[in-house]
């Protein structure tokens, strides 16, 4: 009879945890309405009589809700973690795959959150339908209501994103037209497969490696960083995530052609998706390796495989759009992006602040330097991590998490949710308590140093010192629960004893 109330007791702890997290949920997208990346000259707040949402009282009143729901989500995302990572518990009863949905679906219908990129999407979809190229033309070349929207840096540069992607915009934009708000809707429904995808994906990722399910989800799709901004962002990152882990799942599990398939695909959306499939060879020859001796015939072929799949894919989604390869130029638009999440950017600041009492060094000086250092660093990283990861699949699988992590620190410029390149395919470990800690405290801190309306804190001090505590708080509640101890003190100041159990003897 205990063990059974302890099971209700838990049951009820885990129930009032994921609805906390939804209730979050529905705060920031309401909030939002308020605080975040609403569409430039549009009418619709007006003409529904919001406007007052965005100004005065209103928008103090917005920013109070979205930045209690954001409260919310990380506790409740916390307090999930002890449930989910905890190995002994049966979580099949839970249905997470229904609750990650349930704490998605309101961020659907937000104004979009933290970027405003989902505006440039559209305006190069709407180029591409006026006749334009994307890969040789600004979406400015295209003027109207979704330009007006975007970010302004953006206005003049061409895109980055693969042609899967780009043919994507263009079907969007040819429903939706220069309709701001359809074309927000529309644009996070079509990206909503690959937050099916990944619920598909990461569960199998994780058993297979004999890693948790559950602990995967978590650290994943219930993360608030990654379901505020992928969807409520949204970021093509959702997509992208989506097939590669997908992909992945595939591969691991023996279906290499599909998942190769899957993976040409993944690049065709964005070319970081790249970097896993070298290591593919490792995985199929280990797998024809538990069969029998792999022989030098097996490698060219697994090889000659691996090169003509993954380059069909691309050359056929590429044919399809029609616009060639002009999507190279496009990469080279992120250096725009200065911020201190990536490694050359941090040494060109220390650089600079070093060199400031003898000479005066210019950041745009230092940067170009060692952003170069940067990437010739990454360059050789992913060749080591590629032949010292060969000996097993597990290995393999270690390589590409190791790969994905080091584009993000030595990349020219890192945002948030590039993160998810990581998280997806880390499920595949059972991750010690302190890269845990390490996960929850990185996502608290880049919720708040980045803000709902685009802006980023990251260059004021207090700000940036206020998230950095909070993002410690919420690493250091993964390690203790209430490491401030204010529970305790409630119940002193109630008059409540803590039980102390009782010794043997």
């Amino acid at each position: 009879m205990a063990a059974d109330a302890r099971v209700d007791r838990g049951s009820l702890t885990t129930r009032r945890t994921l609805i906390a997290g939804l209730i979050g949920s529905i705060m920031v997208s309401l909030g939002g309405f308020g605080i975040a990346d609403i569409p430039r000259n549009h009418p619709i707040l007006t003409d529904t009589g919001l406007s007052w949402l965005t100004y005065g009282h209103g928008k103090s009143l917005c920013s109070i809700t979205f930045w209690v729901g954001v409260t919310l989500m990380v506790i409740a995302w916390i307090r999930l973690g002890r449930i989910l990572c905890d190995r002994t518990r049966d979580h099949s009863g839970l249905h997470l795959g229904r609750w990650v949905l349930a704490w998605a679906a309101p961020l659907m219908v937000t104004v979009p959150l933290y970027s405003r990129d989902v505006y440039a999407y559209l305006g190069q979809g709407a180029l591409f339908g006026a006749g334009f190229s994307p890969y040789a033309d600004g979406p400015a070349h295209n003027p109207g209501p979704l330009v007006d929207s975007m970010a302004q840096v953006w206005a003049s540069t061409t895109a980055p994103y693969g042609p899967l992607f780009v043919w994507v915009t263009h079907l969007v934009v040819a429903v939706t037209g220069d309709h701001v708000i359809l074309g927000v809707l529309a644009m996070r429904l079509v990206l909503l497969p690959g937050l099916l995808l990944s619920l598909w994906a990461i569960p199998r990722l994780a058993r297979h490696f004999g890693a948790s399910a559950a602990a995967g989800l978590w650290l994943v799709l219930f993360n608030p960083l990654v379901l505020i901004h992928l969807v409520g962002g949204p970021h093509v990152e959702l997509l992208m995530m989506g097939v590669l882990s997908a992909g992945m799942a595939l591969v691991v599990t023996g279906r290499h052609v599909g998942g190769l398939v899957l993976l040409g695909c993944a690049v065709s959306i964005k070319i970081t998706a790249g970097i896993a499939v070298p290591f593919v060879l490792w995985i199929w020859l280990a797998h024809i390796r538990q069969r029998r001796q792999v022989g030098a015939r097996d490698v060219a072929l697994v090889l000659a495989a691996i090169v003509g799949i993954t380059v069909a894919v691309f050359a056929a989604w590429t044919a399809l759009v029609g616009l060639g390869l002009g999507w190279l130029t496009g990469l080279g638009w992120a250096d725009r992006i200065v911020n201190w999440f990536t490694l050359p950017t941090v040494v060109a600041h220390l650089v600079t602040l070093v060199a400031a009492p003898f000479t005066p060094l210019n950041l745009q000086t230092v940067l170009p330097i060692t952003r170069l250092i940067g990437e010739a660093l990454l360059a050789v990283i992913l060749v080591v991590l590629w032949w010292r990861q060969r000996h097993s699949e597990r290995d393999a699988m270690a390589g590409i998490v190791l790969a994905m992590l080091a584009v993000v620190i030595l990349e020219p410029s890192t945002l948030p949710w590039y993160y998810t390149w990581v998280l997806c395919l880390a499920v595949a470990f059972t991750l010690p308590t302190w890269v845990r800690a390490l996960v929850v405290g990185i996502s608290t801190f880049m919720l708040i140093v980045f803000q709902p309306d685009d802006s980023i804190l990251f260059y004021k001090l207090p700000e940036t010192l206020l998230a950095l505590a909070l993002g410690g708080l919420a690493a250091a509640s993964v390690m203790r629960t209430d490491p401030l101890r204010i529970g305790a003190l409630g119940r002193r100041m109630w008059g409540v004893r803590t039980p102390v159990p009782a010794r043997d003897g």
